[in-house]
């Protein structure tokens, strides 16, 4: 599929053009393209400054709540402090300390304090930035950025791709680090700490369920699922997959949604050969991240929050809080996109009421009906073809059966609490050995007669040895598994998460990340998600979510304040999971997305391509749930373990 060009130029097809096989190229202007996202950064900013002044003069002062939970807070650290550490029991607190409720014998409230400060401050975070000298600082810096850029941009240079990009960036920081630490620079660099290993197997499992579903048998559960997506109406095509994707990645993750239908959705695309696929590769995107905030287990960093929160925050009070704010963002989303690409979605259309009358009174377009006569026309060949074909199977058989009662079992261990990457890499394994087993005994045989030029069959051809001896054939040598499917794991996308690890990992330790923060927030520091603060408290998340990751963000606000209430980190999993949106790098479920449909060969999904309306639909979304949330919350908004509630 050729790359579109729709972000410069704009198709419009008119009939005098269409009979002659031409169409008209419209220049779309900087402003068309880039004015919705340069408005509502501007209002934005307005915003805040309305609300805290131009210097942060209207900040409001601490409030009896704030200052009480600051004196609290600071008693309970310098308690868990004086303690005594245990060394070899702490080397297994990464298993024990999610264990919140404690017996007095146990130690109570307070040795479940000293475990989880045990593990935020060996595991999470670790504050290094102090061993740095100012050279050392900036020059890991400007090695971050720039690799940002190479990686947000990857064709405006050479063409190495994102993967190895990534892969240069991460060796190059180690090389750095290394001479920085034999300079007297910096500090050691514990590369290997920094790489988490849970998302690349949870990616590896998932990447090898996708392939067996897709490859184990044609018009099997893949197919069925693609098939579910597919309407000859462009707009329809876009909401059923910013429903499945909403719904999916709230159940599911967003990564595992997006590593699946991706595929599927640039397929449909090519299928119905639209113009420009962007629209609908975004639709997958932009939901998936919207959808994940449901749940506690939608993304990465909510599951990494409930972890780390210091009160506990159970799956159906995340998800009666996060109801209204996410509800209404996905709506928000849709309509942006809806009205953003209405030319796309909406063929022949001649303006915001027809599409209005198009959506809810039925009514269609000549270019919308061309459409659906096409479709149900390439329906009704592709039936003939299958018909005179006849090795297409419309049914479920007994492997689609066999698929679907796996990937049941998997979201049943998904949704009880199984660790993620066993449950995915198990899936994976038990669909290589069905789809192993179906291939030797049941799947027939590959043709291995040769023909001459009139199509009549050739006999086999016999070979001998030195003596003249005929040597008899040898068994036919079985294709495994390792030289077909297993091939097709996309092994460059766990190298590009492996260096932007590496990469964040780096620039995490020099401190400018929370540099950043603490000087940014000001005298909102300790009121971050009190009115009015918290509008400015979920822009700097945004921001930082976007320029050092979602997860370390959320590590940093751990270990900064260990005591933050349910409420606090629902804010925070609300504004860090809509930063997803905001540019290509925000989440790992829009690398996914760009990096799938390249694979198949649409370039389509870029970052100069996804900003212009990731920016303003991201602001708009984050700003209405943050108002929604801090309005109708059902968290309490202090920490009932520190005492603070009473």
């Amino acid at each position: 599929m050729t790359p579109s060009t729709l972000y410069d130029e704009e198709c419009t097809p008119s009939p005098a053009n269409v009979e002659e096989g031409k169409v008209v190229k419209k220049k779309v202007s900087s402003l068309r393209t880039w004015g919705p996202a340069m408005i509502a950064m501007a209002l934005v900013i307005a915003l805040n400054a309305a609300l805290l002044g131009p210097s942060g003069e209207n900040v409001p002062a601490l409030s009896d709540q704030a200052l009480n939970k600051r004196a609290l807070s600071e008693a309970r650290t310098a308690q868990v402090s004086a303690m005594a550490n245990d060394a070899q029991g702490d080397r297994y607190l990464s298993r024990t300390y999610k264990i919140r409720d404690l017996s007095e014998e146990e130690g109570g409230m307070m040795e479940y304090t000293r475990r989880r400060h045990r593990y935020l401050g060996e595991y999470v975070h670790v504050d290094v930035s102090d061993q740095f000298s100012v050279f050392g600082k900036i020059s890991v810096s400007v090695i971050y950025f720039a690799f940002w850029v190479f990686l947000m941009f990857p064709n405006w240079f050479l063409p190495i791709g994102r993967p190895g990009i990534a892969m240069g960036g991460g060796l190059t920081m180690v090389v750095w680090r290394y001479i920085l630490v034999v300079s007297g620079q910096g500090p050691i660099f514990d590369a290997e700490k920094v790489i988490i290993m849970e998302p690349l197997f949870l990616l590896f499992g998932l990447m090898l369920t996708t392939i067996y579903l897709e490859k184990m048998e044609r018009g099997g559960l893949f197919d069925k699922l693609r098939d579910s997506l597919d309407d000859p109406v462009n707009w329809k095509r876009s909401g059923k997959i910013m429903l499945m994707s909403t719904i999916g990645s709230a159940a599911v993750m967003n990564d595992s949604i997006v590593l699946i239908f991706s595929g599927v959705v640039v397929d449909l695309c090519v299928r119905h050969k639209v113009a420009n696929s962007l629209p609908y590769l975004l639709s997958l995107a932009t939901t998936a991240n919207i959808g994940s905030a449901y749940t506690m287990t939608g993304n990465p960093q909510n599951i990494l929050i409930v972890s780390l929160a210091y009160d506990d925050i159970g799956w159906t009070e995340f998800l009666m809080n996060m109801v209204l704010p996410v509800t209404v963002a996905s709506i928000l989303n849709a309509t942006m996109m809806f009205l953003y690409y209405r030319g796309e979605l909406f063929p022949g259309s001649s303006g915001l009421m027809e599409n209005v009358g198009i959506m809810f009174a039925g009514n269609r377009t000549p270019e919308m009906l061309a459409q659906e006569h096409a479709y149900y026309a390439r329906q009704a060949a592709a039936k003939e073809a299958e018909g005179e074909m006849g090795d297409i199977q419309h049914g479920w058989t007994i492997w689609s059966k066999l698929q679907v009662v796996i990937v049941i079992a998997f979201l049943i261990c998904f949704g009880m609490g199984f660790d993620v990457c066993v449950v995915s890499i198990c899936a994976g394994a038990i669909l290589m050995v069905l789809a192993a087993y179906k291939r030797q005994h049941y799947d027939p045989k590959p043709d291995m007669t040769e023909y001459d030029a009139e199509g009549n069959p050739l006999p086999p051809k016999k070979t001998y040895d030195m003596d003249g001896n005929e040597i008899e054939p040898e068994e036919e040598e079985l294709v495994t598994e390792s030289e077909t499917t297993l091939t097709e794991v996309d092994y460059g996308l766990l190298m590009l998460f492996i260096g932007q690890f590496v990469l964040i990992g780096s620039f995490n330790d020099t401190g400018v990340p929370q540099a950043f923060f603490n000087l940014t927030m000001g005298g909102c520091a300790d009121q971050m998600t009190s009115v009015p603060c918290v509008y400015w408290f979920v822009l700097i998340v945004t921001v930082l979510s976007n320029l050092a990751s979602n997860v370390p963000v959320v590590q940093m606000l751990a270990a900064t304040f260990p005591y933050a209430s349910p409420y606090d980190w629902l804010q925070v999993s609300f504004s860090a999971t809509i930063a997803g949106n905001l540019t290509m790098l925000g989440s790992a479920a829009n690398m996914i997305v760009a990096f799938q449909a390249a694979k198949v060969g649409d370039r389509t999904f870029t970052s100069e391509r996804h900003a212009p309306f990731g920016i303003p639909s991201t602001l708009v979304c984050l700003y209405a749930g943050t108002f929604l949330l801090s309005t109708v919350h059902f968290a309490p908004e202090c920490s009932e373990k520190l005492g603070e509630c009473g």
